[in-house]
């Protein structure tokens, strides 16, 4: 390759980094969907994730299938990441968690901080414990490179209310309802008189709307199926029971009334992305957008929207 070819690759990777790369400006909140998906494999959805940027903090909430790659998208690395808050210990929303941890010790020499729900404690003591071999041997070949420390948890069970708080950015855990499993948070993050918050798995939870009142910006879960498809599954209509369909989701927006409702954690069975949004009008006239992976929102005075 030519010195005139390589300066424009170069040049061309750096703007794409500077354009694509998301950055909290200012007083504002960077909300990156990492993964808008569900428990089943989806090439353009990948598991639960979403990444949230303030001041100089660097935040994810739930750590799903691909998270990590999806990170390394918009110009991150697990390294950068400050500290994980996890809404509960299902499979789906957690299974991204050791690539997230030990490939992000190659840029990270301090103890990695994960929040969450009682147990989050006893799993990351038993991910330490199964990854123990690897640990040690990467500590022993790398000659000094990789430092221990960066490979040690500081990982702690919450309970409802504020569990974080850095630099002027709070993170406030909110008792949420998922039957299935408990206890289940949703996060409100505060920074500079801008508001986030995000569900977790869900059924309508007066808890998580009484906190979301006033919001810029709410991101909520939302399983929809059709009503044949309900009908004649039993085990299907059983699991709708612990999340949201398009009209409660819609009867939650219409109460918080944020600036923008946003669908994330998107389980469709046998309706389309139109009849999800035909379904949430019903009960809802606000702005709302379904999500995508990799989704950007800055919430400042408004909320401005960007895909990539």
């Amino acid at each position: 390759m030519s010195r005139f070819k390589s300066s424009l690759v170069a040049a061309l990777a750096l703007l794409f980094c500077l354009t694509t790369a998301p950055h909290a400006h200012g007083q504002e909140i960077v909300v990156t969907l990492l993964g808008t998906g569900a428990p089943i494999p989806e090439i353009d959805r990948f598991g639960p994730s979403i990444l949230v940027q303030a001041g100089n903090q660097t935040l994810i909430f739930d750590v799903g299938r691909g998270a990590h790659q999806r990170l390394a998208q918009v110009g991150l690395t697990g390294g950068q990441v400050d500290a994980v808050f996890l809404t509960h210990l299902h499979s789906d929303h957690i299974v991204g968690i050791p690539d997230l941890w030990l490939t992000g010790w190659l840029q990270r020499n301090r103890p990695w901080q994960v929040f969450g729900p009682s147990g989050t404690a006893r799993m990351m003591d038993a991910l330490k414990l199964a990854f123990s071999a690897d640990i040690h041997a990467r500590v022993e070949e790398s000659a000094g490179f990789l430092k221990p420390a960066g490979a040690e948890v500081d990982a702690r069970d919450i309970e409802p209310g504020l569990v974080y708080e850095r630099n002027g950015l709070r993170v406030t855990a909110i008792r949420v309802d998922h039957r299935a499993i408990a206890p289940a948070y949703g996060y409100r993050i505060d920074y500079a008189g801008r508001s986030v918050v995000l569900s977790g798995d869900t059924r309508v939870a007066p808890d998580l709307i009484e906190a979301a009142v006033g919001t810029q910006l709410l991101v909520h879960e939302v399983f929809q199926a059709s009503d044949a498809l309900l009908e004649g599954n039993p085990g299907m209509a059983r699991i709708k029971t612990f999340h949201v369909d398009a009209s409660e989701a819609g009867s939650v927006f219409q109460r918080v009334r944020p600036k923008l409702a946003v669908y994330s954690h998107i389980i469709l069975r046998d309706v389309s992305i139109e009849d999800l949004v035909k379904r949430t009008r019903t009960t809802y006239t606000g702005p709302l957008v379904v999500g995508e992976d990799l989704m950007r929102f800055v919430v400042g005075e408004d909320v401005a929207i960007s895909r990539r």
